[in-house]
Order: C-alpha cells, then structure tokens, then sequence
C-alpha cells in the first residue's frame, strides 16, 4: 500500500515540474486571468486611488519608466510600504499592469472639472436626488465659521475680524468683539454655542492673537468665551492659549466643539513646525484639546498625570485641523486635518493616541521631495480615508437631517483647493464611497446642519453662504 501512495506522489511531482518546464513559471495557474484594470482595482487601488489618482500629484521616487514600474511591481520596495507581486502575477500580466499605469496616469480626470465653469444656478443632479442653492448671505470676505441660534439666528465669523448676526435677511455686525490678527491664515476663526446657550448664553470663539516680544510679532491660537447679548458681546474671557506663540502665520487649526457630555474640545495647528511640535507633548501645537467650559483641564484627561505634558492635551501628531465634528449617531469625535502635498486625512479621534504626524504620512513636501518614507508605524494611528492629490478640506458636518434621503448619516467635508463639497459615505467607521458635490462653488471654508434641517455652505471668493435645497 506504502509503495502505491510513493508512486502516486512522485507522478504529480514530475507532473508539476514537467508543468513549470512548459510555461516557464507556475504561478500562471493561480493567476484570476483578470483584465489589468479588474487586478488594480482588486490588489492597487486600496493605496493607490480608484481613478489613480495618487500617481498625479506624487513624486516618483523610484522612477516612472516602463522598466521603474515594472520593477516596482515585481520586486516591491516592502520598506517603503510597497510589497512584491513577483508570486501574484506573471510578467507578462505586470506588463500589462504597467503599461495600463502609464496610459491611465495621462487620462486621470478625477479633477478636471476644476477648469469647468459648472452652471449651480439652477437644478442640480447628485446621485441621489436633485438640488437647488439658495444664497442666504452674501458681502462677506472669508466666512470661517457658523452657528445656529435657537430660534434660528445664523452668528458667523469672518476671518478679517468682523463678527455678524443674520436675522431676518439682514447681517448686523456684533460689537466687542475681540481684536485678531488678521495675518496669512490667521484671524477670526471658529464659534460654537455652549450647550445650555438658552440659560447662559456662551459662546466660544476662537481667533488668532497677536503679541510684540523682542521687536517681532508673535502669534498664537486663542479660545474665548463670552456673553451674547442682543448685538453685544459680554463677559469676555480667554480660557485658553496655545503654547508657544510663534512668528509664523499658519496652521492654526482652530476648531471648536461640545461633545455630549459638555466636554469642550478645540484643534491647534502645528504652526509650521512640524519637526519640533506635533509629537511633543511639551506645547500645545499639532493636537486636539479638551477642556471644561471653563477652561479648566478635566481629571481624566489623558496626560494629566505625564511629567512636562501639557495636561489639556486628548490627542496628538496632527498637522492642520480645520474640521472637527461629533458624530450623533455615536457620540464619537471625528477630524479632518491638511496633510501638505498630497496626504489629507479624515480621523477618529481617540484619548491619548498619536496620529503620526510627521513620522508617518501619505504626502510629501511641496517641492515633490519625500520628508518620510513611511505610511504606518506601530504605536500611531491610520487615518479612517486619506486624499492624494490634496483637497485642502475644511469645515466638517455629518448629515443629520431626513431632508436628504440617503445622506443620513454621512459626513460633509469642504475642500478648498478644488472648490466642491465631498460627501463621504460612512457604515461604521469606514468611507465606502465618496461624490464630489457643487463642483467649483468656491472654496469652501465651512459647512454645517443648521436648525431647521437644511445644510448650510460657506465659501470664499466671494464670501457667499449658500443653504442646500432638496428638490
């Protein structure tokens, strides 16, 4: 019986190799035999973009001619996160991959509509139903944040200082408000109501303030609380100041909100100095805050306890955070964040974790040159989604409302390099789908759920907000 099993094993090992010395290679039989475009969906795309999009706005370290590509694919470069596909595809099929890269990267149109001059004055289609914009407010210069009243007042801060109340069709300016520097993208910035805004009436600004120290100006990510009062501002308190100030005139994040159970939390960009800022917990730069409505910092923050930490900090290792909203579904906090070329991220926002920044990145400098070579690191965090080429996203709201039949649910980001609101379809914590929506409405700083259920849309250029009507 033994020497029957023998013989019937070395039969379909000679078979194998008689196999592998007709084709060469015994990995064309595990091939799916799949088109080039049917693989790079299945095994590239997860990285590389659906419409290969990473590829537009990417420096190609490794070179970009046929015989680069094709290496990249075969051989991999597992340090840099790029694996092998030498035991996935046969050369030929890594040909075929290669060339479809090459002729796909020249016909990339994930973005073309940004030389299109789109029609929004009338009926839009989105995937879903049409829509119509309504322009609530317009004359205004950079509108970088809205609120809602209760009884449906719109407050909203421009970045040149100006604070406004629109009530019935009129924008009246509110007075004593406080000063900003209105430098580079500083300025007045974010509002939010307190919680309980109907007993008390706080609100909460933030602004970029401005201080001389040795014949330079210096700045720095400030939180104010005040008093509304009619057209007034009263009361009015910094609770918070982002260490240290700084001379230059960017990144300052600047997003507030409340969770539910009255928590306050507030970005601070990493002005700039990401080598020096965003992974140390010695200053408040590059992280997410949290804070009582006082400003007092909470017992179980998550560094209260850490030597030299600065004890409001939640989490770290951010660049940019220009968009910041609590789920209502959840509860849970989610952010977005400017990566620099190439590298934008959307975030659940954990206590105490690291996401990355600068260590870790999707993006590269503004020259093309790389800064880091990795795109993941135990210990940090991956972004839920991240955007190659850059959006620039700013301004964040989920979609709250039964106005909007299907979009229950899913988050509304703006994107300020191509002028369009993207609509991110969430199940769980993963985007499954996203659509580019108002295609070259402006640049867009904020958009948020107001009172009476409608999605309100705040651009720049000229500053115009516009309220989404469901047809």
């Amino acid at each position: 019986m033994k020497n029957y099993i023998l013989l019937f094993l070395v039969l379909i090992f000679t078979s194998l190799i008689l196999y592998i010395s007709l084709t060469g290679t015994a990995k064309a039989e595990f091939s799916d035999h799949s088109s080039p475009a049917q693989q790079y969906q299945k095994y590239c795309a997860g990285c590389h973009g659906v419409e290969l999009e990473a590829f537009v706005d990417r420096d190609w370290k490794y070179g970009k001619s046929d015989a680069d590509i094709f290496k990249a694919i075969k051989i991999g470069y597992p340090n840099d996160g790029m694996p092998g596909f030498a035991e996935t595809f046969t050369d030929q099929e890594i040909q075929e991959m290669t060339d479809y890269i090459k002729e796909g990267v020249q016909n990339v149109n994930a973005y073309k509509f940004e030389q299109e001059n789109n029609d929004l004055s009338g009926v839009i289609e989105t995937e879903l139903f049409s829509i119509t914009l309504e322009k609530v407010v317009e004359g205004l210069d950079v509108p970088w944040g809205m609120a809602f009243l209760p009884q449906g007042d719109m407050l909203i801060t421009d970045r040149n200082g100006k604070f406004y109340r629109f009530s019935d069709d009129k924008r009246q300016e509110i007075s004593n408000a406080p000063v900003v520097l209105d430098k580079g993208q500083g300025g007045l910035m974010d509002v939010e109501l307190h919680p309980d805004f109907e007993n008390n009436n706080w609100i909460y600004l933030t602004y970029s303030k401005a201080k001389e120290q040795e014949g330079k100006t210096l700045a720095t990510t400030v939180l104010m609380r005040a008093k509304l009062h009619g057209n007034n501002l009263t009361e009015n308190e910094i609770i918070f100041e982002a260490l240290p100030y700084l001379p230059t005139r960017h990144h300052y994040g600047s997003r507030i909100e409340f969770d539910d159970e009255g928590y306050l939390f507030v970005t601070v960009g990493d002005r700039g100095r990401r080598d020096e800022n965003p992974q140390n917990l010695d200053n408040h730069c590059g992280k997410v805050h949290r804070l009582h409505d006082d400003g007092a910092i909470p017992e179980d923050n998550p560094f209260v306890d850490s030597a030299g930490a600065m004890k409001s900090i939640y989490s770290y290792g951010h660049r940019n955070q220009q968009g910041m909203e609590i789920n209502p579904k959840t509860g849970e906090l989610w952010a977005h964040e400017h990566g620099p070329r190439g590298g934008d991220e959307l975030n659940l926002i954990k206590p105490g974790v690291n996401y990355g920044w600068p260590v870790i990145s999707y993006g590269i400098n503004y020259n093309g040159t790389t800064f880091t070579n990795l795109t993941e690191k135990e210990g940090m965090e991956q972004p839920v989604i991240f955007w190659v080429p850059s959006i620039a996203p700013s301004g964040m709201t989920f979609v709250s409302s039964d106005k909007y039949p299907g979009w229950e649910g899913d988050v509304l980001i703006g994107s300020l390099r191509f002028k369009y609101l993207n609509r991110c379809k969430l199940v769980g914590d993963r985007v499954v789908n996203q659509e580019k929506l108002l295609k070259n409405i402006g640049r867009v700083r904020d958009v948020k759920m107001g009172n009476d259920g409608y999605i309100y849309v705040a651009v720049e250029n000229p500053g115009t907000i516009y309220r989404i009507v469901p047809e």
